[in-house]
């Protein structure tokens, strides 16, 4: 197991992005891994990983990648992850870590399930509840990670050793973790992540199909910039993540057209009284539950996933 002054030897990151390479820079940063390999399936990003100093080397070569790891993270898109894991189960030694940085927990759990008849004891899933707009290896951050949550969901039969080494990499790199629940995972990310990136990328959408769009987005003030500021992400990331995750997408989308319709009736019978109760009540809940406990209220807080 590591602590702060204990080194991972070797970290493969399979799938070199924003995630990926903001971990590998955070534990080189603190001097916390000895080797970091990148792997996928095309070689741009490998080399602009090596030549960033992200990595310290590269391979398309799967098996190259994973062999003697001490830890492999899982940075491929959602829908991706479960072509790797097949690839993968003949690889993987009993004493290689596994883990993920997927924003859904339940089709990961399922596609382990699949192709390893079970969730092998080694294999932690993970989500880091960190991000920004930007994509790619050249967004990665050595702080990216810092202040912000990493989600463990653990099951029963996890190795508690494997479980504690996972936990103890993502301290290293800056982040407060905290264990859940899959299915409480899933629910809470709709709601909380994915349901406003739906509403951010269909509210643009909406807008740019007017045909005063020009003008909309001219004179857009600093609100509407900061709301639809997540509609910047990655469009590809976002759609396997909306259906990897879709029964709970579609229950948040569902309860949040049911308040809006409500909102709509009260606007359209001029009910002050019942707009002004509707506001402040919302506001009144983000002010307690969200600034109190989740962020410092002086701090921008970044895109997340």
């Amino acid at each position: 197991m590591i602590s702060e002054r204990q080194k991972i030897a070797k970290l493969t990151i399979l799938g070199l992005g924003l995630m990926g390479g903001s971990l590998a820079r955070a534990l080189k940063a603190n001097n916390l891994v000895e080797h970091v390999c990148g792997w996928g399936r095309r070689s741009p990003s490998l080399e602009r990983g090596l030549e960033l100093g992200v990595i310290d080397s590269w391979t398309l070569d799967l098996a190259e990648a994973v062999k003697d790891a001490t830890v492999v993270v899982i940075c491929t898109p959602t829908l991706v992850a479960e072509s790797v894991l097949r690839d993968l189960e003949p690889l993987l030694s009993g004493d290689t870590v596994l883990t993920d940085v997927a924003s859904v927990k339940g089709n990961i759990l399922s596609a382990a399930e699949r192709v390893f008849g079970h969730l092998p004891e080694n294999f932690v899933l993970g989500h880091p509840i960190a991000g920004s707009e930007q994509s790619g290896v050249d967004a990665a951050r050595t702080d990216l990670f810092v202040d912000h949550r990493v989600i463990l969901t653990p099951l029963a039969s996890n190795n508690p050793e494997a479980v504690a080494l996972v936990n103890a990499m993502w301290q290293c790199a800056g982040a407060e973790v905290v264990e859940m629940d899959v299915a409480q995972h899933d629910a809470v990310l709709a709601a909380t992540s994915h349901l406003p990136h739906v509403l951010a990328y269909t509210l643009v959408d909406a807008l740019a199909a007017e045909g005063a769009a020009a003008d909309i987005f001219r004179f857009a003030a600093g609100g509407f910039r900061d709301f639809t500021r997540i509609a910047s992400s990655d469009p590809q990331m976002w759609h396997d993540i909306v259906l990897a995750n879709k029964a709970a997408v579609l229950a948040g989308i569902d309860k949040f057209s049911q308040h809006l319709a409500m909102v709509r009736t009260a606007i359209a019978d001029e009910q002050g009284e019942q707009i002004l109760t509707i506001f402040d009540r919302a506001k009144t809940a983000r002010d307690e539950h969200f600034l109190g406990q989740y962020m410092k209220p002086a701090k921008p807080s970044k895109s997340s996933d």
